[in-house]
C-alpha cells in the first residue's frame, strides 16, 4: 500500500500511510496484515521470475544484476526481501514519512537500497527490469494513468507483477466490514468502489501496452493464513508483460 505517479497521488491516501508509518515494520502492528501478506506474495513473484528469465529455483540470488522498484513501497517491507534476492532495489511511495522509515530500516539492516519520496512519474526516463506494485491501484485517483506509467517504467524484456483485491462482496465483508470494522486493518484504508475485478484490470494494462500473462488469486486458509490459488474472490495477482 502507498503511491502513486504524481499525477495520481491522492494527498488524503498518502496521509493515512503516512501516519502509521513509525509502526509498518512492527509485525503486530498496524501493518500487520500485509506482514502476513508477504511470504504468500514473495513465493509467487519468485516463482515468476524464475519463469520469465529461466534461473535456478535454488538460487539465493535470482535478481542478481537486475533492477527493480516497488511502487507504493509503505516503508519497505517487500522491497528488503527482493534487495536480499539480489535486485538492485529502488523503492517509490507518495508518503515522506514511510520514506523515512524505509531509509531508516535499511540503514539498520546494511542494505543498500534508493528511496524515493514521490511517484512514479518523478523517475522519467528511468526503466526497471522488475516492476511491482502491490496493494496500490485501489488507492490512486486514476488507475489508467498510474497504469501508463508503470509501463514507462517497465524495461524491455522486463516483468511486472501486481496485486490488488477484487470488488466483490466476499472482499467488501472481509475487509471492509470484519478487518476495518474489527481495527484489524486501519479503518479507512480502503474504499471498496474504487477496488478493480480481474477484466477491469487487464483492460487497463492492455490499454497501456501491457498483457497479463498470469493470474492467480490471494486468498486466506484458516491453517496456512494467506495462499496464491484459484479463489480470487479476495484479491489476486497478475503477471504482465509487454504485449
Amino acid at each position: 500500500m502507498g503511491s502513486a505517479t504524481k499525477a495520481t497521488i491522492d494527498p488524503r491516501e498518502a496521509e493515512h500511510f503516512g501516519k502509521l508509518a513509525a509502526d509498518w515494520w512492527n509485525p503486530k502492528g498496524s501493518s500487520a496484515m500485509l506482514h502476513r501478506l508477504n511470504p504468500a506474495r514473495l513465493g509467487y513473484i519468485r516463482a515468476a521470475v524464475d519463469t520469465h528469465w529461466g534461473g535456478d529455483s535454488a538460487s539465493f540470488a535470482p535478481l542478481a544484476g537486475k533492477t527493480a522498484i516497488d511502487v507504493g513501497c509503505g516503508a519497505g517491507l517487500l522491497v528488503e526481501p527482493l534487495a536480499r534476492l539480489g535486485a538492485r532495489m529502488t523503492g517509490i511511495d507518495a508518503a515522506p514519512e514511510n520514506i523515512g522509515a524505509a531509509r531508516a530500516h535499511a540503514a539498520a539492516t546494511g542494505l543498500d537500497i534508493e528511496y524515493i519520496a514521490g511517484g512514479i512519474e518523478n523517475l522519467p526516463g528511468r526503466s526497471f527490469d522488475l516492476v511491482t506494485s502491490m496493494e496500490v491501484i485501489e488507492h490512486v485517483t486514476d488507475p489508467a494513468a498510474f497504469v501508463r506509467a508503470l509501463a514507462g517504467a517497465l524495461a524491455e524484456g522486463g516483468l511486472m507483477i501486481l496485486s490488488t483485491p477484487n470488488r466483490t462482496l466476499a472482499s467488501h465483508l472481509a475487509m471492509i466490514t470484519l478487518a476495518e470494522g474489527t481495527g484489524a486493518i486501519p479503518k479507512g484504508t480502503h474504499d471498496w468502489s474504487k477496488f478493480l475485478r480481474p477484466e477491469e484490470l487487464e483492460a487497463l494494462l492492455a490499454d497501456a501496452g501491457l498483457k497479463v500473462i498470469d493470474r492467480t488469486g490471494l486468498g486466506l486458509s484458516p491453517a496456512r493464513g494467506f495462499v496464491t490459488g484459484t479463489n480470487e474472490a479476495l484479491n489476486y495477482l497478475v503477471t504482465v508483460v509487454r504485449a
